[in-house]
């Protein structure tokens, strides 16, 4: 980091030696995994800038927004609309934790068999080492997963500050009601909490600087479909998880700068893996910075992961809202119905997920398809078996991974990998 931060990471209530140690750990992972990379477009800089002060330059951002009276909300999950956040002056905040920290202090409330993601938000916080969370004036959670909302009741009792959605399983009508009910409810929390009434104009503001995010990432996708690839998976996953942290209109700004240039690398022909490497897109639970685990083995087995058919990837962007409304209840139920386009696996039945991985196989001519499930998340280790049958009757090559945050089965990781990177080379597609 160019700066000390200490000050205000004590400020903030931060366990700094552990918070060090943390820093110092996530650096040489950084420099071994992202930094090695040979032939990163030039406009990526900025994002491993962006990495290097997350826990340095964002956070003072975030508490100057904060000293001003801004209001900071932490969330956890897609679903919780960014656009409301905006439109009463907020910051919006992505609290998800993708690595094996604080693991005994969590364990200490959360059962063992928990997933990984749910441990690790709740270790970084008991073991004091977000700022993140610690800068939120509202937290929000949802109840996309059982295992989510009952932490979400021990994460109040810890900080008193969580706010739940109630997300309904199903997509018929009576639910679509229910969940433009608590879109409504939300807003009005915002409102409550900030003092600012959420006005149609600010509505239209507000989506113009989210959709404006949404298009920049769907142009970042669209440009991975090219063979070569003109940028890596593991950038790519970079910047998908940065758009959860960093101001949206600079964010916007950079990776539209940064498409410029792929689409300069796509038609000269230049990318980061020869033509005809194997494609392989990555489906299933959300992977939160630092899980950069899974494409960096499927990229040092030799294929290149062009998108990602997750949270943190397709599903975040992959809908624009229609602005052509004409009062606050109708944008704001419109709001509603555009996050019920998002494919979650916990809906039941889940069909459209399984058109979306369709679609992305074949518009990002992708040779492979991973389904990834962390250990313990139920919705997505039972669905893997309905999206193995939906792609071509199981005869695409598929293969379905299990794991978690620690490094202990990496061994078995790449084993499993570069055998079925070896299958996709002896494919039709060679």
């Amino acid at each position: 980091m160019s700066n000390d931060y200490t000050e205000m990471w004590s400020s903030l209530g931060l366990n700094l030696q552990a918070h060090q140690g943390l820093l110092g750990v996530l650096s040489d992972a950084y420099q071994n995994i992202y930094l090695s990379q040979q032939g990163r477009p030039e406009g990526i800089k900025y994002f491993d800038f962006v990495i290097s002060e997350v826990h340095g330059q964002r956070i003072v951002e975030i508490v100057k927004k904060k000293m001003e009276g801004k209001p900071i909300i932490g969330t956890f999950c897609v679903y919780v609309p960014e656009e409301l956040i905006l439109a009463v002056d907020g910051v919006a905040v992505g609290l998800c934790a993708g690595a094996d920290v604080g693991t005994d202090e969590a364990e200490k409330y959360l059962p063992r068999t928990t997933c990984a993601l749910i441990k690790a938000f709740m270790g970084f916080k008991l073991a004091g080492l977000c700022p993140y969370v610690e800068s939120t004036d509202l937290i929000v959670g949802e109840t996309t997963c059982d295992g989510k909302k009952k932490a979400y009741e021990i994460l109040n009792e810890v900080t008193g500050k969580v706010y739940v959605m109630e997300l309904p399983n199903m997509k018929n009508d009576e639910s679509k009601i229910l969940w433009k009910k608590e879109v409504r409810k939300f807003a009005r929390k915002l409102s409550e909490i900030t003092g600012i009434e959420i006005t149609l104009e600010r509505l239209k503001e507000a989506s113009s600087i989210v959709n404006a995010k949404r298009k920049a990432l769907q142009r970042l996708s669209a440009l991975r479909s090219h063979d070569p690839a003109p940028i890596s998976g593991l950038d790519a996953l970079l910047i998908n998880q940065v758009s959860f942290y960093d101001d949206p209109v600079r964010f916007t700004s950079q990776v539209n700068g940064l498409c410029d240039e792929l689409e300069k690398r796509a038609k000269a022909g230049t990318g980061v893996a020869p033509k005809g490497t194997p494609r392989v897109l990555i489906s299933g639970s959300p992977m939160a910075i630092p899980n950069w685990k899974l494409h960096a083995v499927v990229e040092g087995s030799g294929a290149v992961v062009v998108g990602e058919e997750s949270c943190v990837g397709e599903r975040n962007f992959s809908t624009l809202f229609d602005r052509s409304f004409s009062s606050v209840d109708e944008t704001i139920d419109a709001i509603a119905d555009r996050y019920m386009t998002i494919n979650c696996a916990c809906f039941t039945p889940n069909n459209e997920r399984l058109g979306d991985i369709k679609s992305m196989i074949e518009k990002l001519h992708a040779h492979g398809l991973i389904h990834y499930a962390l250990q313990f998340c139920t919705p997505y280790m039972v669905e893997a078996y309905r999206v193995r049958q939906a792609i071509n009757g199981g005869r695409f090559p598929f293969l379905g991974i299990e794991t978690d945050y620690s490094m202990e089965d990496m061994g078995q990781l790449k084993t499993r990998i570069e055998a079925f990177v070896e299958m996709i080379k002896e494919g039709p597609h060679s």
